[in-house]
């Protein structure tokens, strides 16, 4: 799966807000989710994580102008492609 989606903040305001937003969502995860691997590497976040017992993983870039999300989703979600495009579009829509 493959996202970008335009970014209205600077390089170092969006990734502080994808930051804060992981926090604040960590206690409602509860035990519907687990983080195998969240490391940055500069502007870009590697993620791996299994929720719903579906495990995810990928990158989410920070660029001037956009966010770019690329994610190997497991056959099972990849019927619900779109709809998972557009739940992150909306998400990032309400960050900015």
């Amino acid at each position: 799966m493959h996202i970008k989606v335009p970014n209205k903040g600077s390089k170092s305001e969006t990734v502080t807000r994808i930051k804060q937003a992981i926090e604040e969502a960590r206690p409602k995860m509860g035990d519907q989710a687990t983080i195998h691997e969240e490391r940055w590497e500069g502007d870009v976040l590697h993620f791996d994580v299994t929720a719903q017992g579906q495990r995810i993983s990928g990158t989410l870039t920070v660029e001037d102008d956009a966010l770019v999300v690329d994610a190997k989703l497991p056959l099972m979600l990849r019927f619900f492609e779109g709809k998972i495009e557009r739940e992150i579009q909306k998400r990032i829509a309400e960050m900015q």
